[in-house]
């Protein structure tokens, strides 16, 4: 990175009990970056989101916002972060300014200069005309971004949002999407957590998280590239019918395959092949397993292709290992 990092996370770990839900993650965030932590619910996403908002204390490692460890400067760390949390934290029975004059009263603001900026910040997100407005009445996409506003708050550096797009209609999600990377454009830093692809593609940079453990980490254009090729997907009706599918297509297509192990994989009940020829695998496939797939079809990788080439399972079906409230889920 070009930049010095405003987020350093090194070596981070957390345990419940004798589960490890995070196993020793680092990674760095620049100032003004939209960084996405992607993975399937269970892998960890949670557990590193309540670390970073101070919420939990790590069993080993640490992180750094702005320089500052929660190990020496708590309150002023937590003075540089804003954050969203997945579950809505509004007062449904207030309005929407009222909501953002009580945080802002909390945070130690108040008088002429705290309506100015909530005015302010409502507009920016979008929702100025619905200040007066109870927030029972808003849309989830709507409410969002009044979460948004009110994290905004403290004009905090580092902008932290736990499934932002949880609940949200596909319009709302765009919309949201939108909002995030113009905050960033802004010099925000946005660093958000999320188990869906189209989110993590939006992102600058992401890490791929998965049983605890970081498997994968840059710009999701940088890790497609990588997986290289193209991806073709037999799908058949049983795990036990993938796998043997999948030892004679490896068989088939001979030893070329062996440098990169999981060109050939069996993933769930599907055959996953990648080759720099898929178009003109189609044929010899069909031709080759009459009657053995029930579809096949070929595209460009994807991050979910990512996540099984780093992994070798479905997003799916990755084990859980966040905890909540001090309980593995």
């Amino acid at each position: 990175m070009s930049a010095l990092p405003l987020v350093s996370v090194e070596g981070l770990s957390r345990t419940y009990g004798d589960r490890l839900a995070l196993d020793r993650v680092s990674f760095d965030v620049a100032p003004g970056e939209l960084f996405a932590l992607l993975g399937p619910n269970g892998g960890g996403k949670t557990t590193l989101f309540k670390l970073l908002a101070t919420l939990i204390p790590p069993s080993g490692g640490t992180f750094r916002v702005d320089g500052l460890s929660p190990d020496g400067s708590l309150r002023e760390l937590r003075r540089r972060l804003g954050v969203v949390f997945q579950s809505p934290s509004l007062d449904r029975k207030l309005t929407v300014q009222e909501n953002l004059l009580v945080h802002g009263a909390i945070l130690g603001l108040g008088g002429r200069a705290l309506g100015t900026r909530a005015g302010e910040l409502l507009a920016r997100m979008g929702v100025g005309d619905r200040a007066k407005d109870l927030v029972e009445t808003l849309s989830g996409g709507l409410a969002r971004r009044v979460e948004i506003a009110k994290a905004l708050l403290g004009a905090p550096k580092v902008l932290l949002l736990d499934e932002p797009s949880t609940g949200l209609d596909p319009l709302a999600r765009r919309s949201l999407r939108a909002l995030l990377a113009e905050l960033a454009r802004g010099g925000t830093t946005v660093l958000l957590t999320t188990h869906l692809f189209d989110e993590a593609e939006e992102a600058g940079r992401i890490g791929i998280l998965d049983r605890g453990r970081l498997v994968a980490l840059g710009a999701p254009s940088d890790l497609k590239r990588e997986v290289g090729g193209d991806v073709l997907v037999l799908a058949t009706d049983s795990d036990e019918e993938a796998a043997a599918l999948a030892t004679e297509v490896s068989a088939s297509l001979g030893p070329d395959l062996a440098p990169k192990p999981g060109r050939v994989a069996a993933v769930g009940a599907t055959v996953r092949v990648e080759r720099p020829d898929g178009p003109a695998l189609v044929p010899v496939l069909a031709a080759a397993f009459p009657g053995r797939f029930r579809s096949l079809t070929l595209g460009a990788p994807s991050l979910e292709d990512v996540f099984v080439d780093r992994t070798g399972h479905p997003f799916e079906e990755a084990g859980a290992v966040d905890g909540n409230d001090g309980r593995v889920a």
